[in-house]
This record gives structure tokens, sequence and C-alpha cells, in this order.
């Protein structure tokens, strides 16, 4: 439960039909392994107690009063149980049967939901048998103790409220609800509900699973909740219908967890509840909880730590899957290419001016150029390559500039900034020995003079290669590479950079341009602005920043989440396991807390550029963040971690 994670399970017993001794006896058994693997919310499917395919047998009073005798036993077993458990079961009212969705936790039957939309179509003729729910909740007594009545909500809207935690909000809907064009989870999700039950008996048609699965991993983006869906399986009558099983636990549009078809299994899943508030409050289309007229009902839970078996992907702005990973690339060079064509067709410029180092950024940076050029039909031989030697270029990074620039057909310029450098440090009185920021970022602002001069003469525009991560932590000399005019990689992270700049060597038809890219691609990080050692690079990013990798992965959290500092070293420390120790980790998060907050003036100025996924740093969008905020309580927490790295 600690900083938002719960343990959920879906699961799918094998039944025996009209059976509710033999079917309790498996839920019970499958209840209480769930929980000893520490699942808080554990769901089952659809009318589980007796079976889904019973017929005709639900109008018998002898399965009907089994039924409500076996969800007792379930009720009386959950009482030794940390969990909250929902299973499907039929249960007569006031001269109506219903099919619902019994909660039940401590030892308490807590409520009954209905289900609401009752297919009849098809192969489902659940009017048969069934009546449709009210929303609006009431009471059912129950007469089973020495005590005296129990009072049970019956109803669909009523929301599951735990005070161990209070983000988790809990409501349910039966199998045909999440099919309808507005299923009761909507409201669920207006109503403040978090995590989305579902007790399902969905059968097995050839495809039907791809949708089902669409349908799921949708309807829990849609709702920014986590949704647990359990489905009948083997089992059930196979008179005309299979079930196959399939259930699965989404988060926010994401399938955590998915059972195989056709075999019963449990599946379990971390949902990470403040998460989803979190995202919720960042965006402002859902509806204020006391506005919806909504029953609540209570539960308690453990506060413990959940044992995190969640896979934590160590880059979260780079797809796992090589297909995946490769659509988004094209995707992203098209997003930035496109923002140049239309800056050059508002403009009426047909000129621009790169400042090219042979590094990551600037390759990047003319490739998405060259693509732009084509999109507006303009030949690439009006793009100016200007290269600018200086004390800390090597021999790679020189003959890798010039040769990408001559591959790509635009025009190599080169202009040796030394003289003007040693002038301007005359002028200043700057020790060339002596270095230092100043010796370094002189270069750095000499380098932007002569782009921006050039792009005067020209009638051109300086293409920005910055990159977000760099932007991020202030990794960029104020006025010197920190400003362009137009910046095409600032809403591209470090780790991205990477892996587009791959993708166009793995997709370019030139050997020679493959090659290259290749071997930038192999060249350290750096600026290249003091002097190297034997020749080789001597300034390595990295090395002084720390790993962008790391970086990446705390800017994604801090912006996309806002996560704390306590649960993004948690989860860092899971996604690098084996890469980097609880000290390096830690180290590094101080620093980026440190440099993030000193460095947002650099922000507030930049030049204009596209966004190009779900985390910015432009002050004109996504971080409207003041210049003067203090990071104290941020690195009191980060500090306070420092005896847990030990």
């Amino acid at each position: 439960m600690k900083h938002g994670f719960i343990k959920t399970a879906a699961i799918t017993p094998k039944i025996r039909v009209a059976d509710p001794e033999y079917n309790a006896r498996e839920i019970i058994g499958l209840m209480q392994e769930a929980a000893e693997n520490g699942a808080k919310i554990i769901v089952f499917p659809e009318l589980c107690i007796t079976g889904y395919t019973c017929g005709d047998l639900f109008l018998q009073e002898t399965l009907l009063e089994s039924a409500r005798e076996q969800l007792y036993r379930i009720v009386d077993a959950s009482k030794e149980l940390d969990a909250l458990v929902f299973v499907g079961v039929p249960w007569a009212k006031e001269g109506k049967l219903y099919n619902t969705a019994a909660a039940v936790s401590g030892g308490k039957l807590l409520a009954l939901v209905p289900k609401t939309h009752l297919p009849n179509y098809g192969e489902f003729y659940e009017l048969r048998h069934f009546a449709p729910g009210n929303r609006e909740a009431d009471f059912v007594w129950l007469n089973r103790n020495a005590e005296g009545e129990e009072d049970v909500l019956f109803g669909t809207d009523i929301l599951f409220t735990c005070e161990e935690m209070p983000d988790l909000i809990v409501a349910a809907e039966i199998c045909e609800d999440v099919w309808v064009p507005d299923p009761p989870s909507v409201r669920h999700a207006c109503a403040g509900a978090t995590v989305i039950v579902n007790c399902s008996a969905s059968d097995e048609t050839t495809g039907k699973d791809v949708y089902r699965e669409q349908l799921i991993s949708g309807q829990s983006a849609r709702l920014v909740c986590g949704y647990i869906y359990a489905n009948a399986g083997e089992g059930e009558s196979t008179q005309d219908l299979v079930f196959g099983g399939h259930s699965m636990i989404a988060e926010n549009g994401r399938i955590l967890s998915k059972a195989a078809r056709f075999k019963n299994e449990v599946v379990y899943a971390d949902l990470d509840v403040a998460r989803l508030a979190g995202e919720r409050r960042r965006m402002n289309t859902f509806f204020a909880r006391s506005s919806m007229a909504y029953s609540e009902c209570g539960f308690h839970l453990k506060k413990e730590e959940t044992r995190l078996d969640r896979t934590v992907e160590p880059q979260p702005f780079v797809p796992g899957k090589k297909e995946d990973r490769d659509r988004r690339c094209e995707e992203i060079l098209s997003i930035q290419a496109m923002g140049l064509k239309k800056r050059l067709e508002h403009t009426g410029c047909k000129n621009v001016v790169v400042g090219i180092s042979g590094g990551l950024d600037s390759t990047l940076a003319l490739l998405v150029t060259a693509k732009a050029f084509d999109l507006a039909g303009l030949p690439r031989e009006q793009i100016l390559s200007v290269t600018m030697p200086c004390f800390g270029t090597t021999d790679r990074t020189y003959r890798n500039a010039c040769e990408l620039t001559r591959k790509l057909g635009a025009v190599l310029r080169e202009v040796d900034i030394r003289e003007a450098v040693n002038v301007h440090f005359r002028d200043i009185g700057q020790d060339p020995q002596k270095h230092d920021v100043t010796f370094e970022n002189a270069q750095a602002r000499e380098r932007t003079q002569v782009l921006m001069d050039i792009a005067n003469q020209t009638g051109g525009l300086v293409i920005g290669t910055g990159d977000m991560s760099e932007l991020a932590l202030g990794w960029a000399t104020y006025n010197g590479d920190h400003m362009s005019m137009y910046g095409v990689n600032g809403g591209v992270p470090k780790t991205l950079v990477r892996h587009l700049v791959r993708h166009y060597a793995d997709t370019c038809q030139d050997k020679k341009l493959m090659e290259v890219l290749l071997d930038v691609l192999d060249t350290p990080v750096s600026p290249e602005l003091l002097p190297p050692k034997d020749g080789d690079i001597s300034q390595k990013t990295e090395d002084l920043v720390g790993p962008y990798e790391l970086h990446d992965f705390y800017l994604y959290y801090v912006l996309r989440f806002g996560f704390t500092p306590e649960k993004i070293y948690r989860l860092a420390q899971k996604a690098f396991s084996g890469i980097y120790n609880k000290e390096t980790i830690l180290k590094w998060l101080k620093v980026f807390y440190r440099r993030f907050f000193t460095q947002q003036f650099k922000r507030s100025c930049l030049p204009d550029g596209p966004k190009a996924g779900s985390v910015a740093v432009s002050p004109r969008g996504d971080l409207r963040m003041p210049s003067d905020a203090s990071a104290h309580i941020w690195l009191r927490e980060a500090e306070a971690l420092e005896d847990k790295a030990q």
C-alpha cells in the first residue's frame, strides 16, 4: 500500500455447473492463496458460485438457497483475510432475481452490486431469468447469526472506500455492462472510483479475445483507472458455448497482466492508485464526487508495503518492443520535421543554418532538417551545415560532422573559432590555461554568435540542437547552445535521441551514411569544450552530470506523474537492478532535483519547438514553473533516503 501501490488478483476457478458447495470450496482456496500472495483486491467471475450456464436451473429454489449459503461460507472464510473480494452470485430480492457481484471483506458481506445491462441477443438470454439492477442503493436484511439482522447495501451506485488508503476507491460492474455505449463504470469513475472490478462470463468466439482486450485497456485509459476483469473459464457448460478465461488487469490503457486463453489461471498486478489519482488531478474533465448521488461502503486493509511484482521499464520514453520502437521513432521524426516545415513556410525562409559537431544531438537535428526540406520541396543544398572546431574538437567528431553533411547533401562550411575565442579571452582578461566555466561557455556562445550571424547573411533560420534532457538539467550554456530560432530536439529526451538516430541508420539505404551514424552513436556524449587527451574526448558529460538513462527516468516520473523522491527512488531500484546500486541511484536523484529547480530560468526563455511526447518542458505548454521555486522539501526527502541506501 505504500506509495499508492495495491496488489490485485483476477481469478478464474474451475467450477461445476449448479454445484455451489464445490464451487465455494474452490473459491475459498483460491481466495486464500491470492491473499497469501499479497493480493488486497480479489475478483472472481460472474455467477461463479453457481456457474453462469445454469439456464433455467436459476429458477430452482434449491439452487438459489444453496448459493446463498455458500456465499455466507465465503464471507466467513474472509474473516482471516486482509482483502476486498468480489464474487458472482444470483440473489433473489422482492420477487425478482438479480445477477450480482457480492463484495466481501473481513468476515462481512458489504454489499451486492446487481448487473445493469442484461444481454438478450445471440447466445445470451439473461432477461429470461434476471432483472436489471437499480442505480440507487437500498438494503437487504440478512438474518444469519445470533447477533440479529445485518443490513447490506444493494444497488449499482456504490463506492467501496478504504480508510487506510484514501485514493483507493472501488466500484463494480458485471460483464455486459462494459460492452454497452454508456457503461456504469463511466459514472463510477466520474464519482471518484479509481479501480473498477468486473465479474464476467464472456464466451469465446473467433477474434473476440482481441476486441475484449482492446475494450478493457481502452476503458481503463478513458476512465484513468485500474480495471480488474475476471472471466469465466473451464468448468462452465459446453452445451453451446466455450468459456476461455482470459482474465486481465489494466491500468490507464496498459494491460499489466492477462491470463492465457483456455486456461483457468490467477493473474496478479500491482495497481498504482496514487498515480491514477495524480493523473486525474492533472486533468480537469472528471466530475467531483460530491456532485454524485452514490452510497459509500467502507472496508479496512492493514497498512503494509506492497511487494512490487510489476515491471518497471528503465527507459520509460522508449518502447520495449522493436516494432513499437520503430513506429515511435518514425512518428517523432515526422513531428519534428513537420514542425520545422511549417516554420519555414510561415517565415518564408528557404535557408537554414545548423551547427554540426559530430555528436548525437546535432546529428539528429541535421537529419530532421533534411527530412523537413524534402517535405517542403526545398533542395538540401540550402541547408548550411557549419562545423566550428575549437580547443576540444577531436578528429573523430570532426570527420563524422563533415561526412554526415556530405552524405545528406547539405553544404558544409567550416569556421575555426579558436582565434576569435582567444581574442575574447584577452578582451575580458581570461587566462586561456584556466579551464573553468568561462573557458567552456565562451566557446559555446561564440559558436551561437557565428550561427546567428551566418543566418542573417543567408536569410535563414538557426536550427537548435539541444534536447529535453539537457534542458531539464540546465546542461546548456545560457544564450549559447541554449538559444536558436527553432529547436527541433527540445521535446525529445536523450535516451530517445539515441534510438531516433539508430532508427535512421537502420532504415537508410546509404551504407556509408549508416556507418557514420553508427560511429556517432558509439561516440561518448560530450560538449567538447576541454582539450582532448591523446586525441580522445576528455570531457564526458555523463561522468559530470550523471547517466542520462537515470535522469530521463527521474524526469519522466517527476513531470508525468508528480511522484515523490521516495517513490521514484523505489521504482528506480527495481528498474535498474543489477545496473546501478542504491547509492548511485540516490546520488544522481539528488543531483537531478538540485539542477532541475535551479535551472528553470533557462527553460523560461526557450525557443519555439515541437512537443513530441507526453512530457515536455516548454514554459508555453507543459511546464509553467517559477524560476525561483525552492527545491527544499524535495531535497529534504531525498536526503532522508540516505540511510536506506546504506
